[in-house]
């Protein structure tokens, strides 16, 4: 028996999918994801607080980047959106008016939860490693963890795992110390 044809998803699914999911395009596939829930948000919340005055702004830090939270990158033919990615400022001086990025970040963060773990780690690392993205932090909290990966040609090595109330100075934002304790401080006690 011969498996249908797969039409190869565009922009237009895209832009076509509910307003309450995000929307990607990994492999020619649209995927669908709902938006994150209250762990993410928080670790999401916190992770801007820790890195903007230092690194966007350079109040306590070196300054020098560009973050965004959620922006979506067309990479290829692929079409992600991370939870968290920051550009150096020599590479994008100034975001642009426009829908989406297809310049690479620097450095990518996703938050993990048990609904998109696979397609984070399996198919959205190669995509970045292939764009050639320099840096990418995992962050799950429910194990409470930040993962901290540097690009090595296509393969990621992996510089450090850090847990709960680490204090950690984590490439490429090695010039301050993070006190991950902060990232999971109001989420409910683990079970």
């Amino acid at each position: 028996m011969v498996s249908p044809v797969r039409k190869r998803a565009t922009y237009e699914d895209v832009l076509a999918a509910p307003a309450n999911m995000v929307a990607e395009i990994i492999a020619g596939e649209l995927r669908l994801s709902p938006r994150p829930a209250a762990p993410h948000a928080q670790v999401a919340s916190v992770l801007a607080e820790e890195l903007g005055p230092p690194f966007r702004r350079g109040r306590g830090g070196p300054g020098g980047w560009i973050l965004l939270y959620e922006p979506e990158l067309h990479l290829g033919e692929d079409v992600v959106v991370p939870d968290y990615a920051g550009w150096r400022r020599e590479r994008l001086p100034v975001v642009g008016d426009v829908p989406y990025f297809e310049l690479a970040p620097d450095w990518v963060a996703e938050i993990l939860s048990p609904s998109t773990e696979k397609s984070d780690r399996a198919e959205k690392l190669g995509i970045y490693a292939r764009a050639g993205v320099g840096h990418a932090w995992l962050i799950n909290p429910r194990a409470r963890t930040l993962e901290v990966m540097r690009r090595q040609g296509p393969h990621w090595l992996t510089v450090g795992v850090h847990k709960d109330d680490d204090r950690v100075r984590a490439e490429p934002f090695d010039a301050i110390e993070l006190d991950l304790a902060a990232f999971w401080s109001d989420l409910a006690p683990r079970p």
